[in-house]
């Protein structure tokens, strides 16, 4: 979902830094977008969970506050990414499923998030473009484990060679598919790629 329907707005950086403002904290937006990647890549077994969040959380502001944002703002940074206003939808998102809708291909989300995804999702008025919406969380197992694709093929009840995965991840989404026996498309926005498997856009769902 992130990366490939919806996006952080206007970006993580200026969300962090807003909600900590309001607790005194003054910080900008494109260093703690810096400090949050790093936060994020250096995580080695991420479960998606309140607490993973704060750790993250935590590493993006150390040095920068007095008190951990665990000890302060976290649960408003956390119930404000679950926000409809905090995200942005990529322009070739309706267009590219209302055209795959309208030549009868089911639709359906594998996801690693947590349980503040499916009202989220309804609430950019996304989920009901889906049959069905996997998240990690609920099912247990994150991309690119095996058994979240075989779920999603189970509940679609279409056997795994017949599915096209599309993802921005090349290990989680890229890879987790290949190996799960479903057909997959990495997304790669706004580069140009001529190798079969990349895609710079949604949009290139409809022309293949």
């Amino acid at each position: 979902v992130g990366g490939t329907l919806i996006e952080p707005w206007p970006s993580v950086g200026h969300i962090y830094a807003e909600v900590a403002a309001r607790h005194g904290v003054q910080a900008e937006p494109e260093e703690l977008t810096r400090r949050f990647v790093q936060a994020w890549q250096a995580q080695d077994s991420f479960q998606y969970t309140r607490d993973d969040w704060a750790v993250v959380v935590d590493a993006t502001f150390e040095g920068l506050v007095t008190q951990l944002p665990s000890q302060t703002f976290f649960g408003e940074l956390y119930s404000h990414f679950a926000k409809a206003e905090c995200w942005h939808v990529y322009e070739d998102v309706i267009p590219t499923l209302t055209a795959l809708r309208q030549q009868g291909i089911r639709l359906a989300v594998i996801s690693n998030w947590d349980d503040r995804l499916r009202p989220l999702l309804k609430s950019l008025e996304l989920a009901h473009w889906f049959e069905v919406i996997h998240v990690s969380a609920e099912i247990g197992a994150h991309k690119p484990d095996t058994r979240i694709f075989q779920t999603a093929a189970e509940s679609l009840e279409t056997p795994p060679d017949r599915i096209l995965h599309v993802g921005d991840g090349e290990r989680e989404d890229h890879q987790g598919a290949l190996v799960s026996g479903l057909q997959s498309r990495w997304l790669c926005r706004g580069t140009e790629n001529s190798v079969a498997h990349i895609i710079p856009s949604l949009e290139y769902l409809v022309r293949q």
